[in-house]
C-alpha cells in the first residue's frame, strides 16, 4: 500500500480524537490471550502512547525505541514513545508531549490521525494509542534516562499478520501467560506494545483467521 492510500485508511479506520475521554472502557488487553488469568477490581491509570508513522518514498515506517537498560521497570523493552497522562491532559497531548521528552520529536512534526482502541495492561494501565503521521523522517535525540535507542520499523512488516506469534512464559506461581510478539531481525517486540500493534492491525484489516 502506498503512502497515500495507507494515510486515507488511517484517517478513515482509526477513531476520531474528540471520541477520547478519561472514562473509556477498554476494548483490548492483556487478558485476552489470558482469560482465566486472575482480574481484580480496580481503577486504571490513563496512559497513551504514540504511534509515529512517517511517510518515506520506499514504504512507510514507525518510529519505536528501545527503553533504557537503568530504568526500574520494563528494562531495555521496545515501545512507543509514551507515558501517564499529567492531570487535565488529553491522551493526544500526553502522548506528544512524552515523544518530546522522550526522543525530541517535535509536536509540530506530527499530524495526528486518530486513535487506536484502548488497551488495557496487566499492571493496570489503560493505554490509548495515538497515531501520528509524519511526511519526513524526524530529528530525533533520546533522552539517555528514559531511552537507550530510536529505531525504525516498516510499516508493513509490522502489520503484516504473518509475522505476529503467540509466546508465553511460565511465572514462579500462576498458570502459564500468553502475549503476543513481532520479532524484527535482532528486536524483540513483545507484550503490551505487540499487543497494541496486533490491535491496529484488527481495526485496519480486520481479524485473522484462528
Amino acid at each position: 500500500m502506498n503512502d497515500a492510500a495507507l494515510k486515507a485508511r488511517l484517517r478513515e479506520l482509526l477513531l476520531p480524537v474528540e471520541a477520547w475521554s478519561i472514562e473509556d472502557q477498554a476494548a483490548r488487553s492483556d487478558f485476552d490471550l489470558n482469560p482465566d488469568a486472575v482480574r481484580e477490581e480496580r481503577t486504571l491509570r490513563a496512559a497513551a502512547v504514540l504511534i509515529p508513522v512517517i511517510a518515506h518514498e520506499g514504504g512507510a515506517t514507525v518510529l519505536m525505541t528501545r527503553r533504557s537498560d537503568t530504568l526500574a521497570s520494563h528494562t531495555g523493552q521496545i515501545a512507543f514513545p509514551g507515558g501517564r497522562l499529567d492531570p487535565g491532559e488529553t491522551a493526544v497531548q500526553a502522548a506528544l508531549r512524552e515523544a518530546w521528552e522522550e526522543v525530541a520529536l517535535e509536536p509540530e512534526a506530527v499530524e495526528v490521525l486518530g486513535l487506536g482502541d484502548a488497551y488495557e495492561t496487566g499492571t493496570g494501565f489503560l493505554v490509548t494509542p495515538v497515531i501520528g503521521w509524519l511526511s519526513r523522517a524526524p530529528s530525533t535525540t533520546p533522552s539517555p534516562d528514559e531511552v537507550a535507542e530510536v529505531f525504525e520499523v516498516p510499516w508493513d512488516f509490522l502489520i503484516d499478520g504473518a509475522n505476529h506469534r503467540r509466546d508465553y512464559y511460565d511465572p514462579e506461581t500462576g498458570p502459564r501467560r500468553w502475549y503476543w510478539a513481532v520479532p524484527y531481525n535482532e528486536r524483540y517486540i513483545w507484550g503490551v506494545t505487540a499487543g497494541i500493534v496486533r490491535a491496529l492491525r484488527g481495526r485496519l484489516y480486520g481479524e485473522d483467521a484462528g
